[in-house]
Order: C-alpha cells, then sequence, then structure tokens
C-alpha cells in the first residue's frame, strides 16, 4: 500500500506562524504557500512551508520549532542561512535568512530586497506576511520553469495584472 506524501496544510502553516507571532517573530511566507497567500486560496497541495525571516531570530526560531519536535534535515544546499527543519510526521519547515542594514540593502543570507518582503495574504482566511506578487513573480524566473511553476505563476499575473514572463511562453504556447 501506498503511503500518502506529507502535508504542510493550511492549519499547520497557520500554527506556525501563530507560534512566531506569539514570539514577536516576524515571518514572510515564501514559496508555494506564498502563492497562495497571495491568491488568498489553496491551489495545490503542499510539501513545505518556506520561510524569510531575519536572521537574527534563527535561534529563537530553532528553540521553538525544537521544542515541537523539529529537527534539521541536511540537503544539499543547506547553509545557515537556507536550511530545513523537519518533523517526525515528515512537516517541513525551508527557512531561508537574511540580514539588512539601516538603509535598507541586503547584506547577508537569502538575497530578498526589502521591497519584496512587503505582500499582504491569507492563508485560509487568516491574514500573512508574504512576498510581494511582482517578487514572486521574479523570483520564478532566471531558470527552467516546470508545470507547478508556470501554474503558480500564471495564477499570479492573472490575478495582479502582471505580464507573464518570457519564460513562461512556451507554456502559453501549449494552452
Amino acid at each position: 500500500m501506498l503511503e500518502k506524501e506529507p502535508e504542510m496544510t493550511a492549519k499547520n502553516a497557520i500554527e506556525i506562524v501563530q507560534l512566531f507571532e506569539q514570539h514577536g517573530i516576524d515571518i514572510c511566507i515564501d514559496g508555494g504557500w506564498g502563492v497562495d497567500a497571495l491568491l488568498g486560496r489553496q491551489t495545490r497541495t503542499h510539501a513545505d512551508l518556506d520561510i524569510a525571516v531575519r536572521h537574527q531570530d534563527l535561534a529563537r526560531i530553532r528553540s521553538l520549532l525544537e521544542a515541537r519536535g523539529y529537527r534539521d534535515l541536511h540537503r544539499k544546499d543547506t547553509r545557515d542561512c537556507n536550511f530545513v527543519l523537519a518533523d517526525e510526521r515528515g512537516h517541513q519547515i525551508d527557512i531561508h535568512s537574511y540580514t539588512f542594514d539601516s538603509a535598507g540593502n541586503n547584506i547577508y543570507g537569502i538575497e530578498y530586497p526589502s521591497d519584496s518582503l512587503t505582500g499582504i495574504g491569507s492563508v485560509n482566511g487568516y491574514p500573512v506576511k508574504c512576498i510581494s506578487p511582482e517578487w514572486m513573480v521574479k523570483f520564478h524566473t532566471g531558470y527552467r520553469p516546470d508545470e507547478n511553476d508556470y501554474r503558480d505563476v500564471r495564477a499570479i499575473c492573472q490575478h495582479f495584472g502582471i505580464k507573464i514572463p518570457v519564460e513562461y511562453e512556451e507554456f502559453e504556447n501549449k494552452k
């Protein structure tokens, strides 16, 4: 019998967001849940929750998640500013950290521009901060996209009136 793949449900995602809110930790949802937050509805299942956080908050984030059974899940791209914590049920939180200087310039970690962290959305009706629509589309360029990327980008572009990037024209032409 095939076992169901672990899923980061809307309920799981909201619980993580609320945990950090309760402890004064500012997060911004990225990745698939970030797309769905911008759209205000879940469009597909998600294996993880991607979050952008200030590097200075990592020790507190690790402590809070480790107390709930999360441990490091080593991957080839693991770095101190880009890592995954997973629990025994398979829930994964993909953590991307950054540091800005006093002028708002990214000086360390994942290269988020400060204006990319200004999106507002919702997960199952719960308000969340997420990557802005324009940056979510930009972050989906510069590599060879797959069907999931196309569906995400197309949905954001349609919803927010953004032009589909050139990388996605081949998908548009197949429709």
